[in-house]
């Protein structure tokens, strides 16, 4: 997904001289000895699990500010208040989107839910892992201005993220539908808010700027479309994501399926 620079922490560390006081004061020269020491481990381990999980949410808030903006890499904090939202019934996924490889490496790894991809970009740079997936067939790399070679309903549901900010409203009201048919319990959608902007690295790859819309415009787009939200599980991701401590940067919809 979205690369992030490594943090790392520096420890420094001192020699104390305890002479004259070692034999008069032990107990408690032990135990000042033993507090740094157990507060160098609490922070350790702070940091080791900031990394995943919640934390990560947190994190990417930051990173996010200074240009680094992904929707796809924001899945990976708000997955888990999917599941959440879902519950069992969220069980073969479909990804669309940029680094889809990514996302169903690891999607599969965790051995949580099947996962299969659609990679709507060129993947010539992609690494060897990513094209054994594609050379499995568990990742495509197709247009997703045109229709998808699966049958209706074939996944439970279909998570996009960071591809429709970048299809004009021409070719959108044929992509979403498209995806909503193949989905048996609704489309996940991850996108821009009007005012970020993404890398120039990622502008090269995409061939064309980003476009982001604003709440209201995606809400009139989908009642063009007949395309109704699912309040429940927008109530519900609400929910989880307060207690769960995430706020997302991206906007995310949820849109039941077809009858």
């Amino acid at each position: 997904m979205t690369r992030r620079q490594a943090s790392s922490t520096r420890r420094s560390g001192g020699t104390f001289s305890f002479s004259g006081v070692i034999n008069s004061k032990s107990k408690s020269s032990s135990l000042l000895s033993i507090i740094p020491v157990l507060l160098g481990a609490f922070f350790l381990i702070f940091y080791a699990f900031g990394g995943s999980g919640l934390f990560r949410g947190r994190k990417n808030v930051v990173i996010r500010a200074e240009g680094d903006f992904s929707c796809t890499f924001e899945l990976q904090s708000a997955f888990p208040i999917l599941r959440n939202v879902y519950g069992d019934n969220m069980k073969n996924i479909l990804h669309v989107g940029p680094e889809s490889c990514s996302v169903v490496s690891k999607l599969l790894t965790e051995g949580e839910v099947e996962a299969w991809g659609v990679e709507p970009y060129d993947i010539e740079d992609a690494d060897i892992n990513c094209k054994a997936l594609v050379h499995r067939g568990v990742v495509r790399v197709a247009d997703i201005k045109y229709p998808l070679p699966y049958r209706p309903k074939s996944f439970s549901h279909v998570i996009i993220s960071d591809a429709l900010d970048y299809i004009s409203p021409k070719y959108l009201n044929k992509t979403l539908p498209e995806l909503v048919r193949v989905s048996a319990d609704g489309v996940i959608i991850l996108a821009g808010s009007p005012g970020q902007q993404r890398e120039a690295a990622q502008l090269s790859k995409f061939g064309r700027p980003a476009k982001m819309r604003s709440s209201s415009w995606w809400k009139e787009f989908f009642s063009e479309n007949n395309l109704e939200e699912n309040v429940a599980a927008v109530k519900k991701f609400e929910q989880a994501a307060y207690k769960m401590f995430y706020n997302p940067t991206c906007q995310i919809f949820h849109i039941k399926p077809y009858n």
